[in-house]
């Protein structure tokens, strides 16, 4: 017998992330993975720690000039990484 109901892998495994609730803590496993290859390479060799708290991600960085022009671009990074997980994960960025 054919299911009338056919459904791929990918919207299952969507759909049982969902209901366990473990989507949003992949994508955001997702976006400080990313954040090399959004930042660049130099940017991620001065970062020594990335976190998410409360839709915001908090990044250390022990470069103070690179930490001004970080903080200048914080709406591109923002959205850049947002665009690299798929889906709105973070609404800010606070570099310390």
């Amino acid at each position: 017998m054919f299911r009338k109901e056919v459904k791929s892998l990918t919207e299952i495994l969507g759909q049982c992330l969902r209901e366990n609730g473990l989507e949003s803590p992949l994508q955001q496993t997702h976006v400080i993975e990313s954040w090399e290859k959004v930042a660049g390479r130099v940017v991620a060799r001065y970062t020594e720690e990335k976190f998410i708290r409360n839709q915001t991600l908090f990044v250390k960085i022990s470069n103070p000039a690179m930490r001004a022009d970080l903080s200048m671009m914080k709406t591109q990074l923002v959205n850049k990484l947002n665009q690299e997980a798929g889906a709105f994960v973070i609404a800010d960025i606070r570099i310390y």
